[in-house]
């Protein structure tokens, strides 16, 4: 779907002619009908006694493939009751169910809107799965009320039978979370709390189905939304979420205006920013994390990296106020280690002019390929003996003289994830008695989180292995339970050197809405120098910096936590002499395996 298109259906409640109805939706301007597959009122019995010769519904004849394929979602009859205490009725309308659904296949529909569940549609769940399991390409959308009749109606139920998140849940947890599964989302005219619509955004709604009762008239006497219905569309537009209109139009121009508001709606969001569209290819989209000293960058990875306009001002920035603190007279000797294709040698240097000071320059590389690049640099850029090139490891150079400023932009997106912890214990010892380390400290976080999005792009890879990697990804389709609090933290110089770099927290968060734990999301803050941050955590991001995205760290079984819960989590740091690894679990709201014992699955190398 195009930036700029949203994607509009219609909801027929009766379709005596498919062949009209459809005509009549795209005239009017939609993209697609959901229509009954079934007459609404047409309950088979499925009894031996009981034979018709009649066809029990219309002919897949009236339309050809493609057009049942794009311009038609099923939708399964209301009438069936799958939880039934009449087992009756349950069993006819099992029956029904997978009677609609296989002629749904039949007709190569894309999707089937399901009927809403109830808090315990366990039966409903189970014939759901049993669907689920055998669908290749088609999906279910399970339509799910945003507030529960009694809501509708006044009564503060505040209990999980009242909840219809809670139904959501319970049906796709005993579904297994097939990804087959998704929310057709019916808005309502009250809406309840911004805490319990952002349960939502964690989960997988391909659809808002808006009632036209929902909508108010405007003074022009045209339909629209008020501002709390805007709001909570305009932050499920990001999703790619489609419209579905339903009920009987109070415009004379018939549907035609609410389609329209919609489309005028969604135009309204403005246009991507240019972080925005850098960021597109990489939403919810899991990448293993680098494993730098192993590893040599590619030029197009340095490529990526250069183009953050924030992180290279900052870094300027600190570099310039540790230098203003030094005697204008003296030469300072700034080593950058880890200096990639030089963006952070420029960085200092622009910093050394900014405050009037003179500096020699050591770039530490062990890249080779990389140190072509900053030699040619030397020579284009006029550094001469300014700037020295040091084609070696950072921990086994020997160093002529000892630095008063040392520069490295060694973080991860976990702040320590990338051996910067152990990367410049070994580069101080060519750190003066009370010199300088840019950053100077750092500090990671951790937030639990929604993502049925996450959990689902890990289980596709079907082994133990992928549930216990963390990844680096730009977070996006996903529920941040609560504030991110801190995890591990790194100061340099480090004051003892003797000390393990390994570590161990225990985290508690306590959350308004229930929820169902696929994981935790990670974040880094660093301190440069002095009042000089940088931070990916979203309390206090960097607006504009784009070269750290989020770490995920998943968990093997989902895990629910009700409303005001308790989450206690469990995180080590591990250290060898050849390896780094991370171990996690959870002790509340229930008991999880530790995940990732001694590095089985995940580790970050120490060895080149």
């Amino acid at each position: 779907m195009a930036e700029d298109h949203i994607v509009v259906g219609w909801e027929l409640t009766s379709v005596p002619d498919i062949v009209d109805s459809l005509e009549e939706a795209r005239d009017n301007g939609f993209d697609y009908v959901i229509a009954p597959l079934v007459h609404p009122r047409y309950q088979r019995s499925f009894t031996e006694a009981i034979q018709r010769d009649e066809p029990w519904t219309r002919s897949d004849l009236l339309l050809n493939s493609y057009q049942w394929s794009s311009g038609v979602v099923g939708k399964i009859s209301e009438w069936i009751n799958l939880d039934s205490n009449n087992e009756i009725v349950r069993t006819r309308g099992e029956k029904a169910f997978k009677q609609e659904v296989a002629w749904a296949t039949h007709l190569s529909l894309s999707s089937v809107l399901l009927p809403p569940p109830t808090f315990n549609s366990v039966n409903y769940a189970r014939v759901v799965n049993q669907i689920a399991l055998n669908l290749s390409y088609m999906t279910g959308w399970l339509r799910v009320p945003l507030t529960s009749p009694k809501a509708r109606l006044g009564h503060n139920d505040d209990t999980p039978e009242n909840d219809t998140w809670e139904w959501w849940n319970n049906v796709r947890s005993m579904a297994e979370h097939n990804v087959n599964l998704v929310v057709a989302l019916e808005l309502s005219a009250d809406l309840p709390s911004q805490d319990h619509l952002r349960k939502w955004f964690g989960e997988p709604v391909k659809a808002v189905i808006i009632p036209t009762e929902v909508f108010v008239t405007n003074k022009k006497g045209y339909p629209t939304l008020t501002r709390a219905h805007q709001a909570f569309l305009t932050a499920l537009f990001k999703y790619k979420i489609q419209v579905v209109l339903t009920g009987a139009p109070r415009h004379k121009e018939g549907m035609v205006p609410y389609q329209q508001y919609i489309r005028f709606l969604h135009r309204k969001v403005p246009a991507p920013t240019e972080q925005e569209q850098f960021e597109g290819p990489y939403l919810d989209y899991l990448q293993a994390p680098l494993q730098p000293l192993m590893d040599n960058l590619e030029s197009q990875t340095y490529e990526t990296f250069e183009k953050d306009p924030i992180k290279y001002r900052e870094y300027e920035n600190a570099v310039y106020h540790a230098l203003v603190k030094t005697p204008a007279e003296k030469v300072t000797v700034l080593m950058v280690v880890g200096a990639g294709r030089g963006p952070l040698v420029r960085a200092s240097l622009r910093a050394g002019e900014r405050a009037q000071r003179k500096m020699r320059v050591y770039a530490v590389e062990k890249n080779a390929n990389a140190v072509v690049t900053l030699r040619n640099l030397r020579l284009s850029m006029g550094w001469g003996d300014m700037v020295t090139i040091v084609d070696q490891d950072m921990r086994k150079w020997e160093a002529p003289e000892k630095a008063d400023i040392l520069v490295s932009e060694l973080l991860g997106s976990f702040g320590d994830n990338e051996l910067s912890p152990e990367c410049l214990d070994g580069a101080q010892s060519f750190l003066k008695e009370g010199g300088i380390s840019i950053p100077s400290a750092y500090t990671s976080f951790l937030a639990p989180i929604t993502s049925s999005k996450l959990y689902n792009e890990v289980r596709t890879y079907n082994d133990r292995k992928h549930f216990e990697t963390a990844y680096v990804v730009k977070l996006h389709n996903i529920n941040q339970l609560a504030p991110a609090l801190p995890c591990f933290t790194f100061v340099h110089p480090n004051p003892d050197l003797k000390s393990s770099n390994a570590r161990y927290t225990k985290l508690r968060w306590e959350i308004k809405e229930s929820a169902t734990i696929h994981g935790f999301g990670g974040f880094f803050d660093a301190t440069l120098f002095e009042h000089v941050h940088i931070s990916i955590n979203p309390e206090t991001f960097s607006e504009g910096m784009i070269s750290w995205f989020p770490l995920y760290f998943p968990l093997r079984v989902p895990v629910y936590a009700p409303k005001g819960a308790v989450i206690e989590a469990h995180f080590w740091r591990n250290v060898t002499s050849t390896k780094v690894w991370y171990e996690w679990c959870l002790t509340s709201p229930s008991v999880t395996t530790i995940h990732n014992p001694n590095g089985r699955s995940y580790w970050i190398g120490l060895q080149t």
